[in-house]
């Protein structure tokens, strides 16, 4: 198979970064067990950093940037999958130092990829991307770890609006936590409390560290800012309250002390989407074909087609997106 199709792809010219359309062939795509048609992707935190040449996240060039995507299987010679067959991949560094989900076809290996669970699209399941499994992986952390609907208290979720943020209040109120969802952006108020927020924090109190301990009041907390933010949190964290890390929105530092985990036994769980054993993504994937509201999950998808891509990268490290966006890769 050597038909036509479109990709995104980023060059490189002494260090300026270009971005265009353009057509490629099966030919051109880098070697594989599995060859996916792919139909739908997401936007990530890291993908915007990835289309604006940030972080040095991508070391070659020319690149077919998009950190995830499903789709369907045209060929494989790898006997767990067979065409037809409805996969979903995310993370094992796809999209960033390998080819990833911004063109129309997709070669990677087997290992990659997970099936596409019972009751979940295909389409809702780029709606979810890795931020989304991000957010059901740091659930399970918290469940791990013992913290409970049952509790008194509330779970914290930092950069609510976010991809990442949108989906842990979701599954959370679904599951019967009590949320309290930090937001910076007045206008999503009433979108927080619509996915089950029952509280909402105004970012610019959870910046303070000029003291080690404030008065216990969460639970848990589930963070995808970092550096202060995440000091912060750690110091208004309950008795053996957990914490778990995904993100660093806010910046890679922590300008924290040990006296929190020393006096109240707090825990910090770190969370790797990228590097996830396989049969924990599939546990994940299943839980959240189960358990997170598709109401919800609509209500936090903005659908756009993949040619549309290039200024969306930019609002996403501005702050300027809310929720999900599903990319139609088809749409080129």
């Amino acid at each position: 198979m050597s038909d036509t199709f479109r990709a995104l792809v980023l060059d490189q010219q002494d260090k300026s970064l270009s971005a265009s359309f353009k057509n490629l062939t099966t030919e051109d795509l880098p070697e594989g067990d599995v060859l996916v048609r792919v139909k739908w992707s997401t936007l990530n935190y890291k993908d915007g950093m990835i289309l604006n040449g940030l972080g040095r996240l991508v070391r070659s060039y020319p690149h077919v940037p998009g950190v995830d995507f499903s789709g369907e299987v045209v060929s494989s010679i790898d006997r767990r999958y067979k065409p037809g067959d409805e996969v979903i991949l995310t993370g094992w560094r796809v999209g960033e130092a390998l080819w990833g989900g911004y063109a129309q076809y997709a070669r990677v290996k087997a290992d990659w990829l997970v099936p596409l669970p019972n009751g979940l699209g295909a389409d809702q399941a780029m709606a979810i991307g890795t931020a989304g499994f991000t957010s059901m992986l740091a659930v399970m952390a918290l469940e791990e770890q013992g913290v409970s609907p049952d509790q008194d208290g509330e779970v914290l979720v930092t950069g609510a609006a976010g991809g990442v943020g949108s989906v842990a209040v979701s599954i959370l109120a679904a599951l019967g936590y009590r949320v309290a969802a930090s937001t910076g952006r007045a206008e999503t108020h009433q979108y927080l409390r619509d996915l089950g927020a029952t509280t909402i924090v105004d970012r610019n109190e959870l910046t303070d560290t000029s003291k080690p301990l404030l008065s216990e009041k969460w639970v848990g907390a589930i963070d995808s800012v970092g550096s202060s933010t995440l000091a912060h949190v750690l110091s208004e964290m309950k008795y053996h309250g957990v914490v778990a890390a995904c993100g660093l929105a806010g910046g890679p530092d922590l300008p924290a002390t040990v006296i929190p985990f020393l006096l109240r036994g707090v825990r910090l769980i770190g969370i790797d989407s990228v590097m996830c054993p396989y049969a924990y993504r599939v546990k994940a994937w299943e839980r959240l074909a189960r358990q997170l509201p598709t109401d919800h999950l609509s209500a936090a998808t903005t659908k756009v087609a993949l040619s549309e891509i290039l200024p969306w990268g930019e609002k996403i490290l501005k702050g300027q997106v809310k929720g999900r966006v599903l990319i139609d890769v088809q749409d080129c």
